[in-house]
């Protein structure tokens, strides 16, 4: 997926916003801290990833290839998500779920 530059510049703030919320946070430091206490020195080390789906083509190819329509429980969100999970909705694909036990 090819991202304009707006959308660039905004996933750059977004991770200097998270390494911001993370080195002013008083919870961390305060946990850093006690390890110092301990006789550790500690080097904290985050990683995110940030994954972008555009919306409207993403909720409709989830709709299409689940066979339902958003106006059952679902959202076309819940759809995406249990779609990343490998978890369909149609009974057809319950079959080829492995059992836990035979692993």
């Amino acid at each position: 997926m090819a991202l304009n530059q707006k959308v660039k510049n905004l996933i750059q703030k977004l991770g200097e916003a998270i390494h911001e919320s993370v080195s002013e946070s008083e919870d961390i430091a305060g946990v850093v801290k006690n390890i110092r206490e301990q006789g550790f020195d500690v080097l904290l080390m985050l990683e995110a990833t940030i994954g972008l789906n555009e919306v409207e083509a993403e909720a409709e190819e989830v709709t299409e290839a689940a066979g339902e329509s958003t106006d059952g429980p679902f959202t076309s969100n819940d759809l995406t998500f249990l779609k990343s999970l490998r978890i369909s909705l149609t009974e057809d694909d319950s079959t080829d779920i492995p059992d836990a036990t035979e692993a």
